[in-house]
This record gives C-alpha cells, structure tokens and sequence, in this order.
C-alpha cells in the first residue's frame, strides 16, 4: 500500500491518493454497500441509507471516537460504477453541497488507487476534510485487508 498526498496551490483542495490490495469492483462495493460502507465509515450501525445514482441520496450518522454522533446527508452527482462517484454533502448554512469526488483506477498487479478530492472555502475546513479523508483511507485498507470478500 503507498499513499501520496497533495495539496494544490489553487485554493482550499487537497487530493490523496493511495494504491488499495484489493481489485476496484471490490473497494466500490466497499463505499457504496450501505453495510459494507457501515463497517468501515465509523458510522452507527442502522444510520447507513444509500441511493447510489446520480440524483439519489444518501445518509449516516459519524460516530467520532470520543462517542459524539453527527448526522450527515447528501446526494451523488456522479455515478460511474467501479470508477467514479462525486458525493454531495450537506453543509449547514451553506446554498450548495461540499463536493468529493472518488476515483478509482485498477493497476495491473498492485491492485486498485483511489483518489479523493474535494476543494473548500477556507483553510480550516479544507483541513478538516482531509483529516476525516485520511481516516476514511485508513478505516478502508484495514476493512479491505481483514474485512469480508463481499
């Protein structure tokens, strides 16, 4: 597994992407599998909801590690299965969804890389965001090496 993490130089967007021991129809089922995605996405079990379509929505609860809960929603705005999902996500207080996007590549012997991207408003938030990313990656290498072969 190798990671690589940049941060572009225009404006509040980071991208990290990291090479998965695991063939890429497998890692989508992982993300948009409501009880696979439950398994691995720190959510509360039960809180997982997902339309996988463009236009369909999607809901969670986060449970963080000190035991708070955050309820968020959104929507996908692209589909393309096995290689592209573009997740909307509700911000409150905000007129539009913050956007990330997952891509999936499969490489011939190494597995799959993905790579998630989002750009924000400001520092703090981009920050933030690629803080959660980073433990989402994580959460999904330990899942996909021990987790079940669904």
């Amino acid at each position: 597994m190798s990671t690589e993490q940049t941060t572009p130089a225009n404006g509040f967007s980071y991208e990290l992407t990291r090479t998965l021991d695991a063939p890429a129809a497998r890692v989508w089922r992982a993300w948009t599998t409501a009880d696979q995605y439950a398994q691995w996405a720190y959510a509360a079990p039960g809180s997982v909801e997902m339309d996988v379509r463009p236009g369909g929505a999607w809901k969670a609860t986060i449970v963080t590690p000190d035991g708070g809960q955050f309820p968020l929603t959104g929507s996908y705005l692209d589909v393309d299965e096995n290689r592209v999902l573009v997740v909307g996500m509700d911000v409150p207080g905000k007129p539009g969804p913050a956007v990330m996007t997952m891509e999936l590549e499969e490489q011939d012997d190494r597995g799959t890389q993905i790579a998630l991207r989002q750009t924000c408003d400001t520092a703090e938030e981009r920050d933030m965001a690629e803080q959660g990313s980073t433990m989402l990656l994580d959460s999904l290498s330990a899942f996909l090496a021990g987790g079940p072969k669904g």
